[in-house]
């Protein structure tokens, strides 16, 4: 509660502009049934998530944990994928990135990423199944790699300093979550 009482207050209006924005769009595609009421609730966690992580570079376990159970819930009904998909999509999601983490420290003797961001990508495989993970990893690192690049050449950020990675862990994964699916399919050609 401490975290959401210290970010930035001038933003708040923009904030909740851009949510109810989204949640709008969400009632008008799949209007106010559980599949609806679902991404609202995921939309605003990763809103949440996103300026936490960007304000404090941290995904905290009170979002993160009850988001990745609120996924492997509402999939035990195969509201957005099986509950077979959900359970490999959570265990693989914190795999993959707690993988990436020592690999990279083991290599560099740093620490590349925290573990909320692992947490954050379990939740989203809870959520999208074990499909939507190479779609939201690879997203998520391009649009990192792309800004990061950007505000480096900009001057607008030392190299050394560390970025958030959770806000693009949570644009990669609303977008494969809510079209995942056609954009596999567009792509596959079929």
């Amino acid at each position: 509660m401490q975290l959401l009482q210290q970010c930035n207050k001038p933003r708040y209006p923009l904030i909740e502009l851009f949510s109810g924005l989204l949640c709008a769009f969400i009632a008008w595609q799949y209007g106010i049934t559980l599949t609806g009421l679902a991404l609202m609730l995921l939309t605003w966690a990763l809103i949440a998530l996103t300026f936490i992580d960007i304000d404090h570079q941290l995904l905290p376990d009170s979002i993160t944990l009850p988001l990745l159970w609120l996924g492997l819930l509402l999939n035990s009904f195969e509201v957005f994928t099986s509950l077979s998909s959900a359970v490999w999509g959570a265990a693989l999601g914190y795999l993959a990135l707690w993988c990436v983490y020592w690999a990279f420290k083991l290599l560099t003797g740093k620490e590349g990423m925290g573990y909320g961001d692992f947490k954050l990508l379990a939740a989203l495989g809870a959520w999208g199944g074990a499909i939507s993970l190479p779609m939201i990893i690879l997203f998520s690192s391009v649009a990192g790699v792309i800004l990061a690049g950007a505000m480096i050449l900009l001057r607008k950020h030392q190299a050394a300093n560390p970025l958030p990675f959770g806000p693009y862990l949570a644009i990669a994964g609303w977008f494969a979550i809510l079209w995942g699916e056609p954009v596999m399919r567009w792509y596959l050609g079929s």
